[in-house]
């Protein structure tokens, strides 16, 4: 069984080892090329800098100058870095989805489960030896993905906990894909056609992904608030790769006077133009500034977490597939 299922998936296995290949050769010049302007404007100092909360405001101006102009140059790289985060979906697509699929789709199942193999045993190695293929994979990608976005993970403000940049690094990629190839296995199973199954897990992978990401991730751990005044030098404790969620000017009462944004006056509270700062928004005395965010040293937390839910999906997934397969005529 296990000489069947590779000699069944070797072209997969090596055409994916390929475009892994042609993946590191194209993303690998440029990671290098990213370090080395990292370090010419001495990003790699001030990201050290910066993790002090008791930094001179000379020193953070400059280096946000630097991280601004780092940022500016590689902005082009974040089309590349949505396109990646695309891959656990093809993984799914094309080693999950044909691999019930296509058996039933061609008939070839019924010969299989009549020469002494028995469906859950044939489920089970198939899904076995393919799952850990692709958690292999999956791991080799995070590890390669961690190295390449991490200049830019510290160049921006939001750090590792960033949309996008949170979803290719570290082991997150492993749930993604597992439950990529899950719900195509299971796809296969329903619709019994490749491509109704193909379209089902593409549909499917994008739908709980975008869920997960919006609904749930700002959640597994409580926010953190940071209030601060509206005059005077700004946060004192927000740090640089903090995720904000959200934030806003209150008045004292509490009551949100205007949002995503924050208003920051010179001591004194009064503008250029001798008016009372925020005096146009209809600020009281006594207003201030409001931000909920996660701390950036959550990221491997909520790594573990967001990993633990696609893999526990995985398995749910897998597990219905396998009492679909019995039932299978």
């Amino acid at each position: 069984m296990i000489w069947l299922t590779w000699r069944q998936h070797r072209k997969q296995a090596f055409y994916t080892l390929l475009g892994l290949a042609a993946l590191a050769a194209l993303l690998v010049p440029i990671g290098l090329s990213m370090r080395h302007t990292f370090s010419d404007l001495g990003l790699a100092d001030c990201a050290r800098q910066l993790a002090d909360t008791n930094v001179a405001a000379a020193t953070r101006d400059a280096c946000d100058a630097g991280f601004r102009r780092f940022g500016n140059q590689y902005s082009s790289l974040n089309l590349v870095a949505v396109l990646l985060i695309t891959l656990p979906a093809l993984v799914g697509l094309f080693w999950g989805a044909p691999l019930v699929a296509r058996e039933v789709e061609h008939g070839t199942h019924r010969f299989v489960w009549t020469q002494g193999v028995g469906r859950t045993r044939w489920a089970l190695v198939k899904f076995g030896l393919v799952g850990a293929a692709v958690v292999i994979l999956a791991a080799v990608y995070g590890l390669g993905m961690s190295w390449w976005v991490d200049p830019l993970t510290q160049a921006a403000h939001e750090g590792r906990l960033g949309m996008i940049v949170f979803d290719l690094q570290g082991i997150a990629p492993i749930g993604y894909t597992l439950f990529a190839v899950a719900l195509g296995v299971f796809a296969g199973t329903v619709w019994k056609r490749m491509l109704p199954a193909m379209g089902i897990t593409l549909a499917g992978f994008i739908g709980v992904r975008a869920a997960v990401e919006i609904l749930a991730r700002p959640h597994y751990q409580p926010a953190r608030t940071q209030t601060f005044p509206i005059e005077g030098e700004g946060p004192p404790e927000i740090s640089r790769g903090d995720w904000i969620l959200t934030q806003g000017v209150k008045n004292p009462d509490g009551t949100m006077i205007a949002e995503d944004t924050r208003i920051q006056c010179p001591p004194g509270g009064k503008g250029p133009d001798g008016r009372v700062c925020g005096a146009e928004l209809g600020l009281e005395p006594g207003a201030y500034n409001w931000q909920l965010y996660q701390p950036a040293d959550r990221f491997w937390l909520f790594q573990s977490i967001e990993t633990g839910i696609f893999v526990a999906l995985a398995v749910l997934l897998l597990y219905l597939a396998v009492r679909r397969i019995r039932r299978i005529a």
